[in-house]
């Protein structure tokens, strides 16, 4: 335990570092410090069982901060353009959900179909018309482009994302639920999130109904597919990758926040305070109107919760391959690398919150 509470330590003194060199020398020279930061809260999380859930947001964090500092390194390594692994790194990580998957998951549909409904349903319509309204916010009072602000529309018609299942274990909810509505979102994703971002951000970029259902089909429907084949095939072997796959995925994501960051790191200098506020409005009310509509269907606590973060979680990863298959991956992109960022931070706030209050009973039954 000390060893990791000198890491914590060795933190606060780079952070202090940071500071002072940001203070006195210019904050393009703080990089260093603000990165080791970063990398040593992550190492030093994982020494407290408290702290474990925030190892995850803290890498992201780093990941987040070493390709502003330094994006000439994550943009192109001699010929070859890093966006080209943004794809093959988001199937891995669907891959990776579809490993952890079978079609037991779906059964779930037929067990509690008011549920599942109301969470898909209730996923696909507050999370896009939030990100609609938001959107036009931007560009009435902070001046965001159309690509930007479409951005903010493409993460709101995206899926669940697997970490929302994460957090509906941590939180005490209705884990079978949540695991059956990330499901379902993502088995309509190709039809679905298209056809949203035609009817909500058509006005602001040029939206390819085809193109897009495909880039969504073979990024997500494909890999989950050959995930849950080889689930089958070695079943007596799923805890291996129960093992690995977590760690594959959370350093996948960090790769893909890396690139875009890089990317479209001139856009977030100018836009970057208001977008993050904007989108974490975004996530916050997803949260919250996605309880309330549980509520208001007199769900019981449990669902409530569920539906809550299935609502207010995205996936962030399909929503940046999107932006790098629509070409505006450095404008379009950014909404959802920084909801994926701060989705984790909420999400388990929220979850701690969440597991050290009791459950309430459910709601009284209309007569």
């Amino acid at each position: 335990m000390n060893i990791f509470k000198l890491i914590l330590g060795l933190a606060a003194l780079c952070f202090i570092a940071a500071i002072g060199v940001s203070v006195f020398s210019g904050v393009e020279n703080s990089g260093p410090f603000f990165i080791v930061a970063f990398i040593a809260i992550a190492v030093g999380f994982k020494g407290f069982e408290s702290l474990k859930g925030y190892t995850y947001t803290a890498i992201i964090f780093a990941s987040a901060v070493t390709a502003m500092f330094y994006p000439q390194y994550f943009v192109q390594w001699g010929d070859f353009k890093l966006s080209v692994a943004i794809v093959p790194l988001i199937q891995l990580i669907m891959f990776g959900m579809g490993t952890s998957m079978s079609l037991q998951d779906f059964k779930g549909v037929v067990k509690t179909p008011k549920g599942v409904l109301l969470g898909v349903v209730s996923h696909f319509i507050i999370m896009p018309l939030l990100g609609f309204s938001l959107a036009n916010v931007g560009m009435a009072a902070f001046g965001f482009s159309p690509e930007i602000a479409a951005g903010i529309i493409l993460i709101g018609c995206s899926p669940n994302g697997l970490a929302s299942n994460v957090i509906s274990y941590l939180a005490k909810a209705n884990l079978a639920l949540s695991i059956t509505i990330t499901a379902v979102s993502t088995l309509l994703a190709p039809i679905v999130t298209p056809l949203l971002m035609k009817l909500l951000a058509g006005e602001f970029v040029e939206i390819s109904v085809v193109a897009m259902m495909w880039d969504i089909f073979k990024m997500v429907i494909l890999p989950i597919g050959a995930g849950l084949i080889v689930n089958k095939i070695l079943k007596n072997h799923a805890g291996l990758f129960d093992k690995i796959m977590p760690s594959i995925s959370m350093f996948g994501i960090a790769g893909i926040i890396v690139i875009i960051t890089a990317a479209g790191r001139d856009s977030l200098l100018t836009v970057g305070l208001a977008l993050m506020f904007l989108v974490l409005v975004h996530n916050i009310f997803g949260y919250t109107l996605g309880y309330w509509s549980a509520r208001l269907f007199k769900m019981e606590e449990r669902d409530c919760r569920t539906i809550a973060i299935e609502v207010g979680m995205q996936n962030g990863g399909l929503a940046s391959g999107l932006a790098k298959g629509m070409g505006k991956m450095a404008t379009v992109g950014l909404a959802p690398v920084i909801f994926s960022s701060f989705m984790n931070i909420t999400g388990s706030l929220l979850a701690t919150y969440w597991k050290r209050k009791p459950l309430e009973a459910a709601p009284p039954k209309e007569a």
